[in-house]
């Protein structure tokens, strides 16, 4: 008997669905619309929602199309289970709402996107408590810890600055001190790193950015890597202690976070993002490349003062960055020397498009400090190092060389 071979990160998503039986010999999971969901037997019902076999309540839980994405999912971060929901952030709400409770002690890297920010604003609202620090250092991560630490927080690659976070040592530190270790991906994606290989618990992807990569659908997910021992974590409600314990965090954070806020994602968008997904090995890499080339050519122009991207040399993380990933992502942010006005040089772009998103086909620029960071105020994005001249770049599949004519003739003005 041929022994299975294993297969590469873009065969097993392609053929994933066709591995259960699909309806007349579809490619893709069918778009189950459905709501609501019959059974014959009233014993068969009550038995799903004892727990007791699997299968299908009530639209807001849980849904075919959206169960076959979650498989995708799993199977990118090497995990045991994911959940989805509409958008990112309600993926990292969710975090919050499902796991954490008054008195508990957060610790999240302070380099974080806008409205992560602003969730961690309110869960200290609401009685938590948070420290941020700066997570490239694991040091600052212990001094940080107290004996009500639930848990650690960092993003891969920040947004918009590129700082990343020290991994690999914060992995080991919450394993040692039996921390829940949360880490959004989103900045890399599962291709080019998952953080199952640094200790992560959890794992956050926004769906919307380059897991679905058109920007034309919203999405977000958490996968449980099943590495952390939820039979210690202190908040798993007692009707979830009846199931295994490798089981207890997921579903508590089915129950408590999507189903009972009901942050759910639609069978049309969990088909979008799974169509998406396919080709999102082969985006990555045109989208790195672009990337690294963009920043390479800017760094090396006299009227730029900075650039941020962990693909060059002089990125304090670079050598950290080369080691973890598979290739350095689509994301890099850059200042222009101060006799060059923001603003007039974002305007002097042909290809580009002044637009918030990231992770889409399309290369999409934006004034930082002016638009989706001005909100948290000019102290705090002098603590994350955002300068008033800070454009980000979200690099799309465009032709490398138009991308390079393009934002070389707006530096000639």
């Amino acid at each position: 008997m041929n022994t299975p071979k294993s297969l590469g990160f873009t065969t097993t998503i392609l053929h994933n669905d066709r591995q259960k039986e699909i309806e007349h010999g579809s490619h893709h999971k069918p778009i189950h619309t459905s709501v609501t969901y019959g059974y014959k037997n009233a014993r068969d019902l009550a038995e799903v929602f004892q727990g007791k076999q699997s299968g299908y309540r009530y639209g807001r839980q849980g849904n075919p199309t959206v169960s076959a994405l979650e498989d995708k999912l799993t199977k990118m971060e090497q995990g045991v289970a994911s959940i989805c929901f509409a958008t990112g952030m309600a993926a990292i709400g969710a975090v919050f709402q499902g796991l954490l409770r008054q008195g508990d002690h957060l610790v999240s890297s302070r380099f974080l996107f806008g409205n992560t920010n602003s969730v961690w604003q309110t869960c200290s609202e609401q009685g938590m408590e948070l420290s941020l620090v700066d997570a490239t250092d694991v040091a600052n991560v212990v001094a940080a810890i107290k004996p009500n630490t639930r848990m650690v927080f960092v993003e891969t690659i920040a947004n918009p600055r590129t700082q990343i976070a020290d991994l690999k040592r914060i992995g080991e530190l919450c394993r040692e001190r039996g921390i829940l270790f949360v880490v959004d991906n989103t900045m890399t994606s599962p291709y080019l790193f998952q953080p199952k290989t640094v200790g992560a618990g959890l794992v956050i992807n926004s769906l919307t950015k380059s897991i679905a990569g058109h920007g034309n659908v919203l999405g977000g997910a958490i996968t449980d890597t099943g590495l952390f021992d939820w039979a210690n974590y202190p908040h798993i409600a007692a009707n979830f202690r009846k199931q295994a314990p490798a089981q207890q965090g997921m579903a508590q954070l089915r129950a408590k976070a999507l189903r009972d806020f009901g942050a759910s994602l639609s069978p049309e968008a969990a088909h979008q993002v799974a169509v998406g997904a396919e080709t999102l090995a082969l985006r990555m890499e045109r989208e790195s490349a672009n990337a690294l080339a963009l920043a390479q050519m800017l760094e090396a122009d006299p009227r730029v003062a900075v650039v941020h991207y962990p693909g060059l040399p002089s990125h304090p993380q670079h050598a950290l960055a080369t080691e973890l990933f598979r290739a350095y992502g689509a994301l890099f942010s850059f200042e222009l020397k101060p006799e060059i006005d923001c603003f007039d040089y974002l305007n002097r772009l042909n290809l580009a498009i002044n637009a918030t998103h990231l992770g889409d086909t399309r290369t999409l620029v934006i004034p930082v400090a002016h638009t989706i960071f001005f909100e948290i105020g000019a102290e705090r994005r002098s603590e994350m190092g955002i300068a008033d001249s800070l454009i980000r770049v979200s690099v799309g599949i465009e032709d490398t060389a138009d991308l390079l004519h393009d934002f070389a003739q707006a530096l000639a003005g």
